[in-house]
C-alpha cells in the first residue's frame, strides 16, 4: 500500500524533533552536587538550579542538601556527589589526616557571623563558663564560634565550652530550654528568634580587619578534578552566573531564598540578602590568608602534620576563566 505524502512529511517532522529533544538529553551531562546549609549564603547553589545556570552550562544536575560541611566532606569522599560546599575549615581537617579533597573555588571568603546569647549575657565576662552551641565540631559554625569568642578576649573550650548541638533548629531549642548561653548565627536569623529574648554580644563584623575565611567553596576530590576537569568547569560557571545574578536581581533572590528556607520574615530577607550580596566575590578565588589560618589550625591538632595553601586549593580553573573573559562577560549582562 502506497502511504500519502503528508504521512512521510509528518513523520519525518517527529523524528527530527525527536532526534533533537535526544541530542539536547544526550548533551546534558550527569553530576550531584551538594550544597550544606539553606541560608542565604549558600543561596548561589540552589539559585543556580533554579534559575537554570547548570542547564544553561550543559549539567544536568541532582543537587543535594547535605547538612554541614563535615557530613558533606564525608559525602565528598565516598563519592556521594562530585562537588560540593565545604568550609576551609573542615577541608583542612581532612586533608591534612590524608583524605583526598581540594577546593576549586570560593564564592564568599569572609565568615559572616554574629554571636547571639541571652539577654541576661551582658558583656564576655557574663559569657565565662556557659556554653555556645554549635553544629558540629570542624564546621564553619564551629570556626566561627571560636574566632567570636576570641574577639572577645576569651578561651574557647577553656572558658567559653563549645556543645555540639545540630543545625539551626536544634541550637533554637537548646537556646530556648537553656542548655546553651549562645550561638553563631549567620546575619539576619536572630530575626527569627520569636519569643526569645536576645543580644548580638559580637560579630565578625566587628572586628577591625576582615575575618579572611574560605566560607562558600566549592570542594571536589583531587582525582575526580583529574578525571572531569569540565564538568567542574561547568559547575563553576554556573555558580558564577549565580553570584552575578544573585548580586544583581535582589527581590528576585530574596524570593528564591525564600523558597528553599521557607522562611517568609522580610527582616531576614533583607539583612540576610545585604550582608551576603556585599561579601559574595565577582571572581572565586581562594583566599590564601584565610586558607593560612586554617592549616595552622588543623596541624596544631596532629602532631608533626605539614600542610601548603596549594595542598588544600587549585585555582587554576578560575584563573583560567578569569584570563579568558567569561567572568567580565558575565558581569557585563
Amino acid at each position: 500500500m502506497k502511504l500519502p505524502r503528508g504521512f512521510w512529511f509528518v513523520g519525518g517532522l517527529l523524528f527530527l524533533f525527536y532526534s533533537l529533544f535526544l541530542r539536547d538529553a544526550w548533551g546534558q551531562e550527569k553530576i550531584r552536587v551538594s550544597y550544606s546549609a539553606l541560608e542565604t549564603a549558600n543561596a548561589i547553589w540552589y539559585l543556580a538550579q533554579d534559575r537554570g545556570f547548570y542547564e544553561k552550562n550543559g549539567l544536568a544536575v541532582d543537587l543535594i542538601f547535605i547538612p554541614s560541611t563535615t557530613t558533606s566532606v564525608a559525602s565528598l569522599l565516598a563519592g556521594d556527589v562530585q562537588v560540593g560546599n565545604a568550609s576551609g575549615g573542615g577541608v583542612a581537617s581532612a586533608v591534612v589526616a590524608g583524605a583526598d579533597l581540594v577546593i576549586v573555588g570560593c564564592y564568599l571568603n569572609s565568615l559572616p557571623y554574629e554571636l547571639v546569647v541571652h539577654e541576661s549575657v551582658k558583656s564576655a565576662e557574663d559569657l565565662k563558663g556557659k556554653s555556645i552551641g554549635i553544629s558540629r565540631i570542624g564546621s564553619a559554625s564551629d570556626v566561627a564560634a571560636r574566632a567570636l569568642i576570641r574577639g572577645l578576649g576569651l578561651e574557647p573550650d577553656k572558658q567559653v565550652p563549645i556543645m555540639q548541638v545540630g543545625g539551626p533548629s536544634e541550637r533554637a531549642a537548646a537556646f530556648r530550654t537553656g542548655r546553651i548561653a549562645g550561638f553563631p548565627s549567620p546575619p539576619g536569623i536572630v530575626h527569627l528568634a520569636k519569643g526569645m529574648p536576645f543580644r548580638v554580644l559580637i560579630s565578625t563584623a566587628d572586628f577591625q580587619k576582615r575575618f579572611d575565611f574560605p566560607f562558600i567553596c566549592a570542594t571536589t576530590t583531587r582525582s575526580y578534578l583529574l578525571r572531569q576537569r569540565e564538568m567542574v568547569k561547568k559547575v563553576l560557571m554556573a555558580l558564577i552566573e549565580a553570584t552575578h545574578f544573585f548580586k544583581t536581581h535582589k527581590e528576585e533572590s530574596k524570593k528564591i531564598v525564600s523558597k528553599y528556607s521557607r522562611q517568609t520574615s522580610e527582616a531576614y530577607l533583607e539583612a540576610a540578602y545585604v550582608a551576603n550580596a556585599k561579601l559574595y566575590d565577582r571572581v572565586p578565588l581562594v583566599t590564601r590568608a584565610g586558607v593560612e589560618t586554617q592549616i595552622k589550625e588543623a596541624i596544631s591538632r596532629k602532631r608533626g602534620a605539614h600542610l601548603r595553601f596549594e595542598d588544600l586549593a587549585d585555582e587554576s580553573i578560575v584563573r583560567e576563566l578569569e584570563k579568558s573573559g567569561f567572568i567580565d562577560k558575565v558581569y557585563r549582562q
